[in-house]
């Protein structure tokens, strides 16, 4: 009886809707045909909303250098475009890109918004490894905002033309209905080159950053800050642990070690294994994460076993 009665409101709902549109409209073919069909989708959804499967968009910001951009596969004759299963598309992972537009994510995430040849970076494995894990998450929008050759003041200063850029295209993606979830950071190698550079300038920048950051983002306490320890650097070996023990002291934040894992023949840029390997590792962090409140504690992610500090 029920079905019934839904299915003759149904019906007259149509007619009305299909009515009012011939009565003060003049349009005709395929457009006549197409508003029809958006009018009977809106019916349905309104008369059995509880079948509509609505997927929550989570939004993760990824910025700092080219380690983040993406250098996996990339030579000096350019990038080799192979992108490992781990890697591949997939209709719930987005990107915004750089006309800010949301499209099906892939790999070079950074395409048209770096200034060097991109390749494959962590966050395609990031966001393919959470939606592995749980398949209830709902769909995934990357929002790229590295570039390659930074420097911490670069990021930190008052008048930052890039925190800026992450700022405004976080709000973008915020607009298609997303709700920011992690801020993904690898930055740091730039900082390896001059021992005062890692020894007052990178730790107390990086404060300074996360502080403007937080506060233009409206100060969102429950979203974590997943920063990379360096595997590599420019720079001496001593002045490369300077910073990494300067990135280990930071507070309120979760550090995922990336020392040990493979690197190009430069020495510089992460592989393309490593790079999956890497955005398993902070998609782990990510989800170890959801039960606890941030800016308030921190913890570490080891390379060797992914076991987690207190």
């Amino acid at each position: 009886m029920k079905c019934s009665f839904n299915r003759i409101l149904l019906l007259a709902m149509l007619l009305i809707l299909v009515g009012g549109y011939l009565q003060f409209t003049n349009f005709f073919g395929g457009k006549l045909y197409l508003e029809i069909a958006m009018n009977i989708q809106f019916v349905r959804e309104k008369l059995y909303s509880k079948n509509i499967d609505y997927h929550e968009k989570n939004i993760f910001i990824l910025a700092g250098q080219s380690n983040m951009v993406g250098r996996g596969g990339v030579s000096e004759k350019g990038w080799d475009r192979y992108i490992p299963a781990e890697c591949q598309p997939n209709q719930k992972i987005l990107r915004l890109n750089a006309k800010n537009e949301l499209e099906v994510a892939k790999d070079p995430l950074h395409q048209g918004l770096d200034n060097k040849t991109c390749g494959v970076g962590p966050g395609m494995a990031f966001a393919n490894r959470i939606l592995k894990v749980d398949s209830n998450f709902g769909s995934i929008i990357l929002v790229p905002c590295a570039l390659g050759g930074t420097k911490i003041t670069d990021w930190s200063c008052f008048n930052s033309t890039l925190r800026q850029r992450l700022v405004q295209r976080t709000n973008e993606a915020v607009r298609f209905g997303g709700k920011l979830r992690a801020i993904l950071w690898y930055q740091g190698e730039s900082e390896t080159r001059h021992i005062h550079d890692a020894t007052y300038t990178f730790p107390r920048e990086s404060k300074r950053f996360l502080s403007y950051l937080y506060k233009e983002l409206n100060d969102p306490d429950d979203v974590p800050f997943i920063q990379v320890a360096l595997a590599s650097g420019p720079g001496e070996k001593e002045i490369l642990e300077k910073v990494r023990a300067a990135q280990f002291a930071m507070e309120e934040v979760i550090t995922v070690d990336a020392m040990g894992l493979p690197l190009g023949l430069a020495g510089l840029h992460l592989t393309t294994p490593a790079q999956v390997r890497l955005g398993n590792m902070m998609a782990d962090a990510f989800l170890e994460s959801r039960n606890t409140r941030f800016r308030s504690k921190s913890f570490t992610i080891e390379n060797e076993n992914n076991q987690m500090k207190r």
